[in-house]
């Protein structure tokens, strides 16, 4: 599938303009962060427009930009295809990679992600590989290899900041304090090594104009988020960080009930309500993001046993976010209810309500035992 989605976006980019105008590929999320190692290894700023090459910003840090330098080198065919197996195979094996689930089980919870994973390879997203390290992170931690686990925590966080969240997962293991010293390690490492090409001034100039885009993209818009939510349902215009304030409290409210971490249920659900938390309460949150959240809805469903109402809201994330942007959904809906509403977006949100709830009411399982 991702070889097939790379090869449709390849086939669907127009022929160069015989204007003058720029053209711009099918594929130009890959090209943004394609030029973004160029600009970074030819001294540019990488947080401002460069119209003749792209379409939009780019808006990642200087070390993914550095590691984009493997695909940057390739021919945009062959590139656009390795990015999106990397992306594919990464989430697929993080799947695998968990502990206590079935065969069957995985092989559900890949299915049920597939067609939203589509979605982000048709866009050359970044998006499944940010659901893969974090559920591999977790995968890691189960199996206290703690060095690896960190490392893809901190990867998550250098490709999309709201990667952090998962430091919450750390409070369920006695290694907490070996994770914390080699996220450290991680982070510092990863922050010196766009200076294998650069030099310090570049480097600070980087990051300070990293921030100034990402404080500047904050009032731009809702997205497919609860802000967006609550502006498109209530007409609320919501101070944006009073509502991940408040999204972040009820996060953690959970986490008060320490005799639950000996529990894995508990602790995979955890995961699953990470996983959707990064999406619902991005408020730069689209369409091909969802590929994290529905990773954590099928986590979430296909991990336990299942029941009446677990069973209708499964459905209801299937129907609403993963085919709404599709042509099996009328475009009179999309246009009319789907974009307008940010339906895609409500079942993520209701579930993740309905994952808060079993983690604040869910029974002790005595035969489960401390890890580590």
């Amino acid at each position: 599938m991702a070889v097939v989605a790379s090869i449709q976006l390849l086939a669907l980019t127009p022929k160069q303009s015989t204007t003058g105008e720029p053209t711009y590929t099918k594929y130009n999320n890959y090209v943004i962060f394609k030029q973004s190692y160029h600009h970074l290894i030819t001294g540019k700023d990488l947080y401002i427009l460069y119209p003749q090459e792209q379409f939009d910003l780019y808006k990642y840090s200087p070390t993914f930009a550095l590691f984009f330098g493997f695909f940057a080198h390739l021919p945009d065919w062959a590139g656009l295809i390795l990015w999106n197996l990397l992306n594919t195979l990464v989430l697929l094996l993080s799947i695998y990679y968990l502990p206590k689930l079935t065969v069957r089980q995985k092989a559900f919870i890949s299915l049920f992600c597939l067609i939203e994973l589509l979605t982000s390879l048709q866009n050359s997203q970044s998006n499944a590989l940010m659901a893969g390290l974090l559920i591999f992170a977790f995968g890691l931690m189960e199996k206290q290899k703690w060095l690896w686990a960190a490392l893809c925590i901190i990867l998550s966080a250098y490709i999309k900041i709201f990667g952090i969240v998962a430091f919450a997962l750390y409070l369920f293991y006695l290694g907490r304090w070996k994770l914390s010293l080699y996220s450290a390690f991680w982070t510092v490492l990863l922050l010196i090594l766009p200076l294998l090409v650069i030099n310090t001034t570049q480097l600070q100039f980087l990051w300070v104009s990293w921030k100034g885009l990402l404080q500047s993209d904050h009032d731009a818009s809702y997205g497919l988020s609860v802000m967006g939510w609550l502006y498109t349902w209530f007409g609320i215009n919501a101070n944006k960080m009073a509502v991940l304030l408040a999204g972040a409290a009820l996060f953690c409210i959970p986490l008060l009930r320490f005799k639950k971490y000996k529990q894995f249920q508990f602790r995979a659900l955890y995961l699953a309500s990470v996983l959707v938390w990064i999406v619902i309460f991005n408020h730069k949150a689209e369409s091909p993001t969802f590929i994290i959240a529905i990773a954590g809805v099928a986590i979430w469903y296909f991990s336990q046993p299942r029941t009446i109402v677990n069973t209708i809201l499964m459905w209801l994330a299937f129907i609403l976010t993963s085919l709404s942007p599709t042509d099996l959904m009328p475009h009179y809906l999309q246009d009319n209810w789907i974009d307008t509403y940010v339906l895609k977006a409500i079942p993520c949100i209701i579930i993740w309500a309905k994952i808060s709830w079993d983690l604040w009411t869910c029974k002790p399982v005595e035969q489960e035992v401390q890890l580590v």
